[in-house]
């Protein structure tokens, strides 16, 4: 049974990295390669599914995260991280420093991928936790919380403006039904999650290489006004290119060059360029200490991605094993209501697979021949299905791996934290979303 594959995959993978203390690395491609070979994928083409997986996966995210880790590291290495982190602790207060944190991944993530945001944001966090002396999951995880549901609940990211034109939904309705679930639903967990007692127990320190430790004075530190430009630089090309390409369908030469300028790598690159300039010779650094900042980034970010890469893998191995088909043809007969049915395949398919995507691409596929004379409005069966890809996140989501090194947690610890804030996420989107259901259908009477 393919179910049965994928827990017992699972199992082996955590016995390998908990009592075998084997390389996360390692562990995924083992695992990856077990699975093919039970799932009857032809051993002479193993490698190259597995090469798919891992060129996929970091062809995605390698660019993004390796840039977003410099821009990061130069911001922090000359006090731009540490002047934005002040600031919002005067403006919040140390007692309020999660809000602050809340409400930063909230107005950034809305457009921008979880990876993207994550890596803008984190250098701050881990600033704010230095400075504060408060724990790092105190600071670190309301602000993961937020961008999470941001980008799984919500159009333009990918999952959700596709599903919304597989049911021809209005992607401007979504977004905005989606935010009155959305950020009551993420800001209730972003606070709660890190108060409770399996969460305060433990106590990761900032992986090191990622974040400078020296305090700077004030006459050391460049500008408010410099330092947010920077922050805010790519935010505003990511957003600017986003907004355009919901505003308008038509092609032009410009249009083009927004869209390119606006790609997340493009605009992380030209952020790096004017962080070297403006944290670098304009403040007198030289650019052999902008350099090393920058080399010190990449060095600490080699495994991360070695690790998110291997997830991909094993997300491939069970893709093209077959698990999704299998899912597809057992719940294609389910007779239940059409934003029930879409969330539970979501959520199965998400446990199965890790690829929120192949989520909630497939379940729309799925529940597609439901939605016609159901009365259901398109806009809510998006919502439905994208609150329930984000779902139960373990071992074989690479975001899963991306919080874990970032917050220096072990397997075990990041299955107890992230894993279950985002089933929580996903089932109070699903109540989120009957509810909204059924006051639209109180309106229209």
């Amino acid at each position: 049974m393919p179910l049965l594959v994928v827990g017992v995959s699972v199992l082996i993978l955590l016995l390998l990295m908990t009592r075998l203390r084997l390389n996360g690395f390692a562990a995924l491609l083992l695992v990856a390669v077990g699975v093919a070979l039970v799932r009857g994928i032809p051993v002479a083409t193993i490698p190259d599914v597995l090469s798919e997986g891992i060129g996929g996966q970091i062809g995605d995210t390698m660019l993004t995260i390796g840039l977003g880790a410099m821009v990061g590291r130069v911001m922090g290495d000359s006090g731009a991280a540490q002047r934005i982190a002040g600031k919002l602790l005067d403006a919040f207060g140390p007692r309020w420093v999660q809000v602050a944190m809340v409400v930063t991944a909230m107005l950034i993530g809305v457009t921008m991928f979880y990876e993207v945001a994550f890596i803008i944001i984190v250098p701050i966090a881990f600033t704010l936790v230095r400075v504060t002396g408060t724990k790092l999951l105190w600071v670190g995880l309301p602000m993961s919380i937020a961008l999470s549901t941001m980008h799984s609940f919500l159009p333009p990211h990918p999952g959700p403006t596709a599903v919304a034109a597989t049911f021809h939904a209005s992607v401007g309705l979504t977004l905005f039904y989606g935010l009155f679930i959305a950020v009551p639903a993420g800001a209730l967990i972003a606070l709660t999650w890190p108060r409770l007692p399996f969460v305060q127990a433990m106590n990761p320190s900032i992986p090191k290489g990622l974040v400078s430790e020296r305090e700077f004075t004030d006459e050391e530190m460049p500008s408010l006004s410099w330092s947010l430009f920077v922050a805010l630089f790519p935010v505003a090309l990511i957003v600017a290119a986003a907004v355009t390409d919901m505003a308008t369908s038509t092609e032009s030469p410009f249009l083009n060059v927004v869209a390119f300028v606006g790609s997340a790598p493009i605009a992380l690159l030209l952020t790096l360029c004017l962080a070297i300039w403006a944290f670098g010779p304009r403040i007198g650094r030289s650019l052999e200490e902008v350099g090393a900042s920058c080399t010190s980034a990449a060095q600490a970010m080699a495994m991360i991605l070695l690790v998110i890469g291997a997830g991909g893998a094993f997300k491939n191995v069970l893709v093209e094993g077959g698990i999704s088909d299998y899912i597809k043809d057992v719940t294609d007969g389910w007779s239940i209501s059409p934003i029930i049915l879409a969330w539970l395949v979501a959520v199965i398919l998400r446990i199965a697979l890790g690829s929120a995507t192949v989520a909630v691409v497939t379940a729309s596929g799925v529940v597609l021949p439901l939605l016609a004379g159901s009365g259901v409005h398109p806009e809510m069966m998006v919502l439905a299905v994208a609150c329930g890809s984000i779902a139960c996140s373990h071992v074989n989501d690479p975001g899963f791996w991306l919080f874990k090194e970032y917050f220096n947690l072990s397997v075990i610890e990041a299955i107890k934290v992230r894993t279950s804030y985002t089933t929580v996420l996903a089932v109070l989107g699903l109540g989120g979303v009957l509810v909204a259901e059924w006051a639209l259908d109180v309106l229209s009477l």
